[in-house]
C-alpha cells in the first residue's frame, strides 16, 4: 500500500467483494453470508485493515461502541465477566469500553458520565447499590442498558441478568448441614447489597430452621486484604465455627487468608465453602469445595438481551436469572461419620425443628 492507510475499498479489492459488503461485516447493519463473511475478515487481516470507528461514529451519530461498568476490575469476576463480554461483542462488530466505578457512588456517576460521551450503543451496568444509578435515570427508554450481577430480587426497570442468590445460599448451607455441621460463620462483603443479603438470606434461613442454630454474618468489604484482617480479628476473639461460607470470591480469598494467618487447617478443624470456582480452588492441597456461577451463561445472556435491544426489541423489561451449582471438593469435613459411630442419627434435613429460631447477627 506504499505506506497510505488502508481502506475499506483496499479490503473490497482484496476479498472481490463490493464497498457495501465489507462495510456490513463490519458495522452489522445488514447481514451477510458466512462465506462472504469469512473472505472480508481475512482480506482486512492480510491488509492489515483497521476499522476507522470516529469516521463510522461521525456518519451514523453513534459508535459501535458498548460502555460496561463494574464495581471493580480487581475482582476475578467481574475481569472474568468482561472478557467474555469482549468475545461476544467482538463477534457482532461492536468494541467495549470498560469502566470501574471501585464500589463508590460518586466515581459511578462520573465513570457514567464518561462511558456516555462515547455515544455508546448499549450499557452494560453491574452497579454498586440497589438503585439505579443516577446518570442513567434520563437515559433509560432511550439508550438500550442491562443490568448484570448486582440486581434487585424484585426486578427492574430494565431487563436484568443474574443468579439466584438466595438459592445459592441455600446450596452450601444444605452441603454443610447434610455433613452434620451446625457451628457457622457466613463470611460476606456488604448486607448493603441485595444479592449478599439473599445470598445470606438463603443460607441462614436453611440452617434456622433444619437445625435452630445461630447464624453469624462478619461483613468482609470487598478487598481481599481488608478482608483477611477483618476476619483474623474476629477469629481472634471468638471461638472456631465448625464451619465458614464465604459468599463472594474475594470473601473466599479473605477466609482462607485469615486461616492460614491463624495456622488453622482445612477442613479440620474447619470447613471452608468458597463462591465462584476458578482453576486455583482446585490447585490447592484440599481442594476448595465451592458455589460455582454461571459466568459463561451470564455474559452470554448478558450480551444477548442487549444485542436484542439495540436491535430494536421493546419489549417490557425481562428479568433472567440463572442457577448456580456445587462443587464438591476437600474442604468440607464429614461430621456424620464421628455422629454415626456414637450411635446418634443426624437431624433430618427435611424435618422443620420445633426450637425456635436463633437470631441472624452481623458483625461489622
Amino acid at each position: 500500500m506504499n505506506g497510505r492507510r488502508v481502506t475499506i475499498r483496499d479490503v473490497a479489492g482484496r476479498a472481490g467483494v463490493s464497498i457495501a459488503t465489507v462495510s456490513n461485516v463490519f458495522s452489522g447493519n445488514k447481514p451477510v453470508n458466512d462465506d462472504l463473511r469469512e473472505r472480508v475478515l481475512q482480506a482486512a487481516k492480510d491488509l492489515a485493515y483497521q476499522v476507522d470507528r470516529a469516521a463510522s461514529q461521525l456518519r451514523s451519530g453513534q459508535a459501535r461502541v458498548v460502555g460496561v461498568l463494574v464495581p471493580d476490575l480487581d475482582d476475578v469476576f467481574f475481569t472474568s465477566l468482561v472478557s467474555r463480554l469482549e468475545v461476544l461483542a467482538e463477534a457482532d462488530g461492536y468494541d467495549i469500553v470498560v469502566a470501574s466505578s471501585r464500589d463508590d457512588i460518586g466515581l459511578e456517576q462520573s465513570r457514567l458520565r464518561t462511558l456516555l460521551a462515547w455515544r455508546p450503543s448499549g450499557l452494560i451496568v453491574v452497579p454498586c447499590s440497589d438503585e439505579v444509578p443516577q446518570g442513567l435515570a434520563a437515559e433509560i427508554g432511550r439508550l438500550p442498558i442491562i443490568f448484570a450481577d448486582r440486581v434487585h430480587p424484585e426486578g427492574s426497570i430494565v431487563d436484568t441478568v443474574a443468579i439466584d442468590n438466595r438459592e445459592a445460599g441455600e446450596i452450601a448451607a444444605r452441603h454443610l448441614l447434610a455433613l452434620g455441621h451446625r457451628d457457622f460463620v457466613i463470611a460476606a462483603s456488604s448486607l448493603a447489597i441485595s444479592p449478599i443479603r439473599e445470598r445470606v438470606r438463603g443460607a441462614s434461613d436453611l440452617i434456622r430452621e433444619t437445625a435452630g442454630c445461630a447464624v453469624t454474618v462478619v461483613e468482609l468489604e470487598s478487598v481481599a486484604e481488608r478482608g483477611a484482617e477483618l476476619f483474623r480479628n474476629w477469629l481472634e476473639r471468638h471461638a472456631q465455627p465448625s464451619a465458614v461460607i464465604a459468599l463472594t470470591n474475594v470473601t473466599t480469598l479473605s477466609t482462607l487468608s485469615a486461616l492460614a494467618r491463624l495456622k488453622i487447617d482445612i477442613p479440620e478443624p474447619v470447613s471452608v465453602v468458597g463462591f465462584d470456582d476458578y482453576p486455583w480452588m482446585s490447585a490447592r492441597k484440599t481442594g476448595l469445595t465451592a458455589i460455582r456461577q454461571p459466568i459463561v451463561e451470564l455474559a452470554a445472556a448478558t450480551w444477548q438481551r442487549l444485542r436484542a435491544r439495540m436491535a430494536g426489541d421493546d419489549a417490557p423489561a425481562q428479568t433472567i436469572v440463572l442457577q448456580t451449582s456445587l462443587q464438591v471438593r476437600d474442604s468440607v469435613r464429614d461430621l456424620t461419620a464421628a455422629t454415626d459411630r456414637g450411635n446418634t442419627r443426624a437431624p433430618d434435613l427435611l424435618a422443620n425443628p420445633e426450637r425456635p429460631a436463633a437470631p441472624l447477627k452481623a458483625v461489622h
